[in-house]
Parts: structure tokens; sequence; C-alpha cells
């Protein structure tokens, strides 16, 4: 899928410029030709929001969005209960 961790961004709590910067980063200081952003719950709308900013103003012309693959996840919370979250994954990379 990716050659590495190194390109996957997982969306959460922190300021939404900052996961911004973080994708901006991968293709132009660390030559990334691909960039996966995750989310999950939650989430799923910021990592979209992410993703078009980063491509259409930060990026325009550069990068485009090659992939979406949505899922879901079942696991155990705190409670005990089992729980399934939508998660999603978004491909970025250069044109």
């Amino acid at each position: 899928m990716s050659d590495g961790n190194d390109n996957i961004i997982f969306i959460g709590n922190k300021p939404f410029m900052n996961y911004v910067t973080g994708v901006v980063m991968q293709f132009t200081t660390h030559s990334a030709n691909e960039v996966i952003v995750k989310a999950r719950g939650k989430f799923i709308s910021r990592a979209v929001d992410i993703a078009e900013i980063t491509s259409k103003r930060f990026l325009e012309g550069q990068i485009e969005i090659k992939g979406i693959s949505t899922n879901s996840e079942e696991f155990k919370n705190n409670e005990g209960k089992q729980v399934r979250v939508s998660t999603i994954e978004i491909k970025l990379g250069k044109k």
C-alpha cells in the first residue's frame, strides 16, 4: 500500500492546520509521491476537509486525490461492549 508508515497521517484532536502542514511537508520536504490520510469515526469529515484543502489550496495543481477507501473496525470499548466504527483512507498523490 505505501512504502512505510512515514507517509500516513492519522487524523485526531490536534489543531486542523497541524494536519494540513503535515501533509504539505510530506510532499515538499520529504519528497513523498503519495500520502495517506487516515481517520475513523467522528474524524472522517475532518480528514476529507484536510485532503480537500491540501489539494485545492496549498498544493493546487501539484497533487490530487488518487483514491478513497472506506471500511469499519470492530473493537471492545472501555465498558467491554463490542463497538463498530467507520474508517476512511484518502490517498493523495503527485500529479
